[in-house]
């Protein structure tokens, strides 16, 4: 019974993990890894060898942290201010909740632009700014995507 809750548990964050990668309120790659920490509880660590582990172990701390300097890299090489980058974060959460599944890009786009003419940039040099902050969340989503799919690529061949 444990062992079955446990594979079911670890599917379901297989699937969130997944949507992390493009929801901004869950984090994604950590989700999957998680559901592989309950496989292998489940199974035995010995489903994937030590190597593998730490290897998946780093490939999320990785996505993590490149969650956030992707962004704000790709802010500044494209001249964004804090007001450009807090607006691309708004932007991307009102946008998530407002027009789905399109609204998370657009959102922390028109967010950037927003932010960046309240900040008294004009209108170029916001487009600007907005297409760096763009550029650095959607390198990191596809990124997140990546390892994501990798883990649950590892999670259902460990099943088969």
């Amino acid at each position: 019974m444990l062992h079955t809750l446990l594979i079911v548990a670890g599917a379901i964050l297989q699937l969130l993990g997944l949507a992390g990668c493009i929801l901004p309120v869950l984090a994604g790659p950590p989700l999957n890894f998680f559901g592989l920490v309950l496989l292998g509880l489940a199974e035995g660590w010995d489903i994937f060898s030590p190597t593998l582990w730490l290897i998946l172990t780093a490939v999320t701390v990785l996505t993590l942290v490149l969650d956030y300097v992707l962004p704000i890299s790709g802010a500044r090489k494209y001249g964004s201010t804090k007001w450009g980058t807090w607006g691309a974060v708004l932007g991307m959460v009102l946008g998530v909740f407002l027009f789905p599944p399109f609204g998370l890009i657009l959102g922390a786009f028109s967010g950037a632009i927003i932010g960046e003419l309240l900040a008294g940039k004009k209108n170029r040099e916001a487009i600007r700014a907005g297409w760096g902050i763009f550029v650095g969340y959607f390198i990191s989503m596809l990124l997140k995507l990546v390892a994501s799919g990798l883990m649950t690529f590892f999670f259902v061949k460990a099943l088969v």
